[in-house]
Formats: C-alpha cells, structure tokens, sequence
C-alpha cells in the first residue's frame, strides 16, 4: 500500500471540497519531530484491519486560516473553534485514507477527533507503524499531515 499517494490524494481531494483551497505536497519527510511549537494537532485513532492513527500538525496561524476558511468565520486566536476544526479535518482525512486501504473501508474503525497543542508540546506514535510525514504548502503557510499504521495479522 503507498501511504503517500493515499494520504496526498485525501487532503488535496478534502482542502479542495471543502475548504476550495488548492494544496501541493511535497516529498515525504524521512525523520519525525516529536516536539511541535506554537501549534495544533488534530488526531483520528485507526483500529481493525490496520491500526494507527492519522494527525494533521499546523502552526496557530495555518490552524486559524483552515478554521476561517472551513466555518466561513473571522479567527483572531486558537479557541475551541479551532480545536473542533483542526480535529474535524483530522477525522475527514482519516474517513478518506481508510477507504483506500480496504473495500469500503469497513473493516477499520475510526476513534473520535482530538486536537492537542499549545506553546510546546511532545506528540509520540507508535513507534513499530510504517508511517508518512507529508508536508503541504497552501496560501496561509505550511502543514503536515501524518500517517503511521500497522497492518494486522487475521
């Protein structure tokens, strides 16, 4: 399976429906950070035929612009809002991943959105995954979306 082209093909088909804002990938990042300043992650759990998760890392100003643009609102700051929002694109990007990764999606399962951030905060996977760190540039800047996943035996 070629987590990247699934992951690339989710968030330009996700940012374009439903925020109408073009985004274009770059090559998958080779090494992970686990500490992320002035930012927001939202996060989907994955359980069943694969297990893992899928989390979408922006800066507060990225997290803002998505929020404004996907709730038709003004954003000054990173309130809950933002948090619901930032984890709502973490659940629709994982809800169009998993449909790649099986018929229908049906044998995976998807956890409730989170979103966690902050002025410094540590964001540690599973280190056993195969995992993809894709980088997207859009007008208001940069983010990252990640997937780390395992395959589970029958």
């Amino acid at each position: 399976m070629d987590f990247a082209k699934s992951v690339i093909d989710a968030t330009c088909e996700i940012f374009e429906t439903m925020l109408m804002t073009r985004v274009t990938p770059g090559d998958p990042l080779p090494n992970r950070s686990d500490v992320f300043v002035d930012g927001i992650s939202g996060l989907v759990g994955m359980a069943g035929g694969y297990r893992g998760m899928l989390a979408i890392h922006c800066s507060n100003r990225v997290a803002m612009a998505i929020t404004g643009t996907f709730l038709g609102i003004d954003v000054e700051t990173v309130d809950d809002d933002v948090k619901d929002a930032i984890g709502e694109m973490a659940n629709m990007l994982a809800g169009s991943v998993k449909t790649s990764l099986s018929e229908n999606g049906k044998d995976i399962k998807l956890s409730i959105p989170s979103a966690v951030g902050g002025e410094e905060y540590t964001f540690e996977c599973h280190a056993a995954a195969d995992q993809v760190l894709m980088p997207f540039k859009m007008p208001d800047g940069e983010f990252l979306v990640e997937l780390q996943l395992q395959e589970q035996s029958e």
